[in-house]
């Protein structure tokens, strides 16, 4: 019998390895452009990807809180680890831009309900346990450019499908660990449309805070590279440097969630967020060790609320954990992918150096922004 404690690992497990494949294609892209596909085409390749990985996911989350099924995470990892695997092979275009889609709705059935599992088992703190399945993702971002790209200079394209294995591994894992369903939690929860209603203006506020700390993660993740190595800096130390981000943010989420359970929620959103802005800022302006210290400190405030934002959409509408989940994941990284779009044509019109600029004040924004939400500041007693 596995311990609640044990489904929240292997459900953090999971997401690790979800999130590594969600970052697959934009890790493979240079090598599939050196093969020959354009670089227009691959980004719209990334984006097939996220419409149906991200912005499905508040529909998928609908749907988990009509019928929830515990089946969901670990067909749908299988779904997208076999799909997302044959990226490397196919050469038609029209099909690729079809499997891409196709293995974004894996993560997109995955997330939802992932995440109202862990919520359901999480006790009285689900801010802490959140942030560790959350950081489980974020960890999965930073390990795929360290994985994926020597793998791929050492056995070329043609040997990519073997990435499947580590998702048929997971899945075989969940299938014995996941929660199962209970028959309180199996009971069709209220009417979606009256509770969004009554809830719109506090779900806008929130949903507006994570577009702009997504915008301003996948922007810099994105970009950062390209500035850096516009200022002398190599692009195998901006690799190492953007890991660092990456993975010190994973880290920070598990810290923020572990303060919201005692400070309050809204002290950790506005905080974190209100201090990576001027660390970004200090960052671009050091060099050597400290510029690692400062991006590390940076990372990990940008993304202390993660998790933190998931538990105050659950709370806004309590009833429809699942389609709160995909509400907050699915806008995290959704708005963020498309948005990169739109900031790549600032690059285009502008400079490198003025997008950097305004992506890293991004964060001083929402967290000005979060000073309108409403939350608790405690846990309720019920919650302890």
């Amino acid at each position: 019998m596995v311990s609640n404690k044990g489904k929240i690992f292997s459900l953090s497990l999971a997401h690790m390895f979800n999130d590594f494949y969600m970052n697959y294609i934009q890790t493979l892209l240079p090598f599939l452009v050196a093969a020959g596909l354009g670089v227009s085409k691959g980004a719209f390749l990334i984006s097939a990807f996220t419409v149906t990985s991200s912005v499905l996911q508040p529909v998928f989350g609908y749907l988990v809180d009509q019928k929830n099924q515990r089946w969901l995470v670990y067909v749908g990892t299988i779904w997208m680890a076999v799909l997302i695997s044959l990226v490397g092979l196919l050469k038609n275009y029209s099909l690729l831009i079809l499997v891409a889609a196709l293995a974004g709705l894996g993560t997109a059935a995955f997330h939802p309900q992932a995440s109202a599992m862990v919520s359901a088992v999480s006790g009285n703190r689900k801010g802490f346990w959140q942030s560790c399945f959350t950081a489980g993702g974020n960890v999965g971002w930073a390990l795929t450019p360290l994985l994926v790209v020597p793998f791929v200079q050492a056995y070329n394209l043609v040997m990519t499908p073997l990435f499947i294995l580590p998702g048929v591994l997971v899945a075989i894992m969940l299938w014995f660990s996941a929660p199962r369903v209970s028959s309180e939690a199996k009971m069709a929860p209220p009417p979606l449309m009256p509770i969004l209603r009554s809830n719109w203006f506090e779900l806008t506020k929130l949903v507006f805070v994570v577009a702009l700390r997504s915008l301003a993660y996948f922007g810099l993740m994105s970009f950062l590279p390209l500035y850096l190595q516009k200022t002398n800096v190599s692009l195998l130390t901006g690799s190492h440097l953007l890991f660092v981000m990456l993975f010190c943010g994973a880290i920070g989420g598990v810290v923020g969630g572990y303060l919201s359970d005692r400070i309050g929620r809204k002290a950790v959103i506005v905080g974190s967020l209100v201090l990576s802005s001027p660390l970004f800022f200090f960052f671009l302006n050091t060099n050597g060790f400290y510029a690692y210290v400062l991006l590390a400190l940076a990372g990990a405030a940008l993304l202390a609320s993660f998790s933190v934002t998931v538990v105050v959409a659950q709370n806004i509408i309590s009833k429809n954990a699942a389609m709160a989940s995909g509400l907050m994941l699915g806008f995290g990284i959704g708005i963020g992918g498309l948005g990169v779009g739109l900031v790549g044509i600032l690059v285009e019109y502008s400079s490198i150096t003025f997008a950097i600029n305004l992506l890293i004040w991004l964060p001083l924004l929402a967290g000005l922004s979060g000073l309108a939400l409403k939350t608790k500041k405690r846990p309720d007693v019920s919650e302890r």
